[in-house]
């Protein structure tokens, strides 16, 4: 078969790989949608349910665990069965744990459905940034994966909306439910996509692997190029356990790795996430202005995202996580101040919420892309695979933790001491970046790993 000449192959390769990536950056959107919807639901959930507040962190936190679990065996699934049906399981279980927490009659059945969308979760987040890696072209590859992250970030804000929707009746089980429509419609669309182009190459379909580059690229001899680049590299084996038995530079990249992921989810950010209701609530807040604050909360998440994008490659990692963690201790220092004097008038109330959304953007611009872009700068090419699956459950782990405390620690720590435990978190974050983390910014993944296998300092990795 000549794959070149077949028109609808090589007429409109950018068009091709373009709509490719924005489907499966789709798996950001419903991993947004998953993660902001549970915040307007639980005050609904705790009515019908009459349980408590430790009961309301366990169906907040079981989709992390989940997410956790299914974190460990993506990248397996992703090998054996190929990026594509890993995201059409993890499309699967969208579908399937929306509609079990739907109708979930109990506060044990909601649990258990969370862990399903958790698995979900867990899934496409290894895969899709991985698929999205092998189909686009180095030129746009950067582009197409910070399209993952705004599209989890739009997902936040479309359940916040949707929540807010249907606030007035209370019906917490559409508000659960409906995110399974767009499931639906992801899930369709993920039987369009086509085979990443390496996991083909790498179970010997190289017939397979050059029909879909041809659609993909469009010009042969860029298809023979990157066959031949992916040839190579798939000659690079992963030694991840043994490297980090035998090799104490490697353990220390996997560490850093695990410390910046612990850094992320203790800023605070999921706690906003996933209980703003509750804080505007507060804040003095009656029920209608707490979700319409918790739509503003996820549109300026949404946003602040595109900073990290715009000016990452231009000002550096360091110079940024500085700014975002400056700004993340000093929004909630001030949230827990204005608790702790007391809020008493209108003028107060828009002052304390505009601190938390001065918190929202120095995260969003920060910690929230950039930790992820570093744990995966910061290993090397043999043992990336693993110091990237240890630095992602991780992150599962301590956002299950932040999770499951929130609300024990608003009731038995204080509303003001609390907030400002996670600002003294922030503070201390300022320190650790300066001390460990390396600055990154046009420096190349080879000489990061030299550095870091000659025994330099962990800050000094990246120079």
């Amino acid at each position: 078969m000549d794959v070149a000449n077949q028109e609808p192959h090589v007429a409109h390769p950018k068009a091709a790989i373009v709509t490719t990536c924005i489907l499966a950056a789709l798996a950001g959107l419903m991993f947004g949608l998953d993660v902001g919807v549970i915040s307007g639901a639980t005050q609904f959930i705790q009515a019908e349910f009459k349980v408590s507040d430790s009961v309301i962190e366990w169906i907040v936190s079981a989709m992390m665990a989940g997410a956790a679990a299914g974190s460990v065996g993506a990248g397996w699934m992703s090998a054996a069965l190929g990026r594509k049906r890993s995201l059409i399981l993890a499309g699967v279980l969208f579908v399937a744990g929306s509609l079990f927490c739907a109708v979930a009659g109990t506060a044990t059945t909601l649990i258990l459905a969370r862990f399903v969308l958790g698995l979900a979760i867990g899934i496409a987040a290894f895969t899709a940034p991985l698929y999205l890696a092998e189909v686009a072209p180095e030129r746009i590859r950067g582009a197409m994966i910070s399209t993952y992250q705004l599209m989890i970030t739009t997902g936040i804000l479309l359940a916040f909306l949707s929540d807010t929707a249907f606030s007035s009746s209370g019906n917490w089980r559409w508000m659960l439910g409906i995110i399974a429509a767009p499931g639906v419609l992801f899930l369709i669309g993920l039987f369009f996509l086509p085979d990443s182009p390496r996991w083909l190459l790498l179970v010997g379909r190289r017939q397979d692997a050059q029909v879909v580059l041809t659609k993909l690229r469009g010009d042969e001899a860029v298809v023979r190029r990157e066959m031949a680049d992916i040839d190579e590299q798939l000659k690079t084996r992963q030694h991840g356990w043994s490297m980090f038995r035998e090799n104490p530079n490697f353990r220390r990249s996997v560490g850093l790795g695990v410390l910046l992921q612990v850094m992320q989810q203790l800023t605070g950010i999921n706690v906003v996430m996933y209980y703003a209701p509750r804080i505007f609530k507060e804040m003095g807040y009656d029920t209608h202005a707490q979700m319409w604050f918790t739509a503003v909360v996820g549109l300026t998440n949404m946003l602040a995202t595109v900073i990290a994008l715009a000016f990452v490659d231009r000002l550096g990692r360091k110079p940024i996580l500085y700014a975002g963690f400056v700004m993340m201790t000093i929004g909630l220092g001030a949230v827990g101040t204005m608790m702790s004097l007391g809020i008493t008038s209108h003028a107060e109330q828009l002052l304390t919420v505009a601190m938390l959304l001065f918190f929202i953007v120095g995260f969003a611009m920060s910690a929230g892309p950039l930790i992820w872009a570093l744990c995966a700068e910061v290993q090397p090419l043999k043992g990336r695979d693993f110091g990237i699956a240890c630095s992602t459950f991780t992150n599962w782990i301590m956002n299950m933790i932040v999770g499951a405390t929130f609300l024990s620690l608003l009731n038995g720590f204080g509303n003001a001491h609390t907030f400002w435990l996670y600002a003294a978190f922030n503070a201390v974050f300022i320190g650790l970046t300066f001390w460990l983390v390396p600055e990154t910014k046009n420096v190349t993944l080879e000489q990061i790993e030299r550095n870091l296998m000659s025994g330099k300092p962990l800050r000094d990795i990246g120079q």
